[in-house]
């Protein structure tokens, strides 16, 4: 028995390039949400969380809100700018949406969360939530 395989002409056969991808897909991505960096520490019994964001209205462009033992931090750097040269335009900032979400040892209450902007940094403050926490040496006794 002779099997004969049929392969398709070189005109047939498609070229694909490899750094795109196929239009299908790039349709359905959504676009990515961006997190904002962040320096989280324990400072006493208080967590600290510094996110550098500069170039914001932290008025207008951040919110700051303690779901359940997280803390959301949220908001949207805006381009301002309508400059085109020649019709090009060249950005190395990303603009968009960010979300940062730290997670928090216990609940806390919304009054214990305290958060202020300076100098491009917002520095958010969460009292109390390490209390308790401390560890405590124990003695261990020989019979």
């Amino acid at each position: 028995m002779i099997t004969t395989l049929n392969r398709p002409t070189f005109a047939d056969v498609r070229i694909r390039d490899p750094r795109r991808l196929p239009l299908a897909t790039a349709e359905r991505r959504a676009p990515e949400r961006q997190t904002a960096p962040a320096d989280v520490y324990r400072e006493g019994e208080d967590l600290v969380a510094r996110f550098d964001l500069p170039g914001i209205d932290p008025a207008e462009d951040v919110t700051v809100e303690v779901e359940g033992r997280q803390l959301v931090v949220r908001g949207e750097r805006k381009d301002h700018r309508d400059e085109n040269a020649e019709g090009r335009r060249y950005s190395e900032v990303r603009y968009g949406e960010f979300r940062r979400v730290v997670p928090l040892r216990k609940a806390v209450d919304g009054a214990a969360v305290t958060a202020s902007y300076d100098a491009g940094v917002l520095t958010v403050t969460v009292a109390g939530v390490f209390a308790g926490t401390t560890p405590q040496r124990i003695e261990v006794t020989t019979a």
